[in-house]
């Protein structure tokens, strides 16, 4: 049996559990995985109990498992850049998890960091960045590049030759069609894509769009 490797998740919310089932998912003949602790930021939630899982600070966590590796539990891209930089200063590694419930070409690249969930189709010629979180049930086409700290909430479809950038959000059922070789559909860094949007043009940074097909959303 294969010592098992240590794994921290930063977060205290519902993706943060949902996270370390995942890692505890992933444990096999040659990798066993054991989840130590949640990372909280929040003072009061310190020395709880989150499903059987203690929580503590990150300097305590840090203390108490400095060899560990860490893995970002929070949906938020923005929010997860900050607290996995906050990690990285302090020392700590990342681990990068893929449940054995995805389906997936040899031909893809995924940085470190990164969470892809149960039930996702990658098909093939693939580029994650740092931290990307694919949650359940996505599919992902050839061709797709997707940027740092972005997130696929569930039941994304993500049709060839689009680029997505850092910290893009796709919320929940959404899809992107498909752009082509010379002219690739581009969403920018920190757009937001909203819950069963479907994508027919390029999104600008920072522009939230909804509906079908996507259009600007304006809040006041």
């Amino acid at each position: 049996m294969n010592q098992k490797k240590k794994i921290l998740v930063y977060g205290g919310g519902g993706f943060a559990r949902e996270v370390a089932w995942l890692v505890q998912s992933c444990s096999d003949e040659r990798n066993q995985y054991n989840v130590e602790c949640f990372i909280d930021d929040d003072e009061a939630n310190h020395g709880k109990i989150l499903n059987d899982i203690p929580v503590m600070g990150l300097n305590e966590a840090y203390e108490q498992f400095p060899d560990a590796k860490v893995i970002g539990g929070v949906g938020g891209p923005s929010t997860r850049q900050i607290i996995m930089d906050k990690a990285d200063q302090l020392g700590f590694d990342f681990a990068t998890i893929v449940h054995p419930r995805v389906e997936r070409s040899r031909w893809i690249e995924i940085g470190e960091g990164t969470v892809i969930c149960a039930g996702n189709i990658l098909t093939t010629n693939i580029i994650l960045g740092r931290h990307v979180q694919i949650n359940l049930d996505c599919t992902i086409g050839h061709d797709v590049v997707v940027g740092d700290y972005t997130t696929l909430a569930p039941g994304v479809h993500i049709s060839g030759y689009v680029h997505l950038g850092q910290r893009v959000y796709v919320g929940t059922g959404a899809a992107i069609i498909n752009g082509t070789q010379q002219e690739p559909i581009l969403i920018g860094d920190d757009a937001v894509i909203g819950a069963g949007a479907c994508v027919i043009k390029a999104v600008p940074a920072g522009i939230t769009v909804g509906g079908i097909p996507a259009k600007s959303l304006h809040f006041k």
